[in-house]
């Protein structure tokens, strides 16, 4: 690439800046639009769980799609000292989800040099990241 080729970084940062507040001015008109479908999707949704219900069916074929129901249930503490110490007496690992929490990853590695998990990996890449002038 020659010098003739590179775009100056300060016309870079104005077409990114502006490319930015055009998505942000589309994202803030369609949000209301959106809002809307998304009232009427669940007043539907509502609809048809109480048909399913009344038939005591869990799935119901129309000429327009298949209407499937299901149960899912989540389970969630709000006490995570005891969970925690509730998984360790009962060697119960399995009931955690299999994610290492990245910041407390970092905070652990910074304050242990040298001390790493086995089979720990990491990826990085730069991002970039483009603020208004002041």
């Amino acid at each position: 690439m020659t010098t003739e080729e590179v775009v100056p970084m300060d016309t870079l940062a104005r077409v990114y800046l502006k490319m930015r507040n055009k998505i942000s001015i589309l994202t803030q008109a369609y949000e209301a639009e959106v809002a809307v479908l998304k009232e009427q999707q669940t007043a539907i949704t509502n609809a048809m769980r109480e048909q399913m219900k009344a038939l005591g069916s869990k799935s119901v074929k129309t000429d327009n799609g298949t209407v499937m129901m299901k149960l899912t249930t989540r389970y969630v503490t709000h006490d995570w000292d005891s969970f925690k110490q509730f998984v360790f007496e009962h060697k119960a690992l399995e009931l955690m989800e299999r994610r290492i929490a990245q910041r407390n990853m970092a905070l652990f590695l910074s304050d242990n040099p040298g001390l790493v998990p086995p089979g720990l990996n990491s990826e990085s890449e730069y991002e970039i990241s483009v603020r208004k002038p002041t």
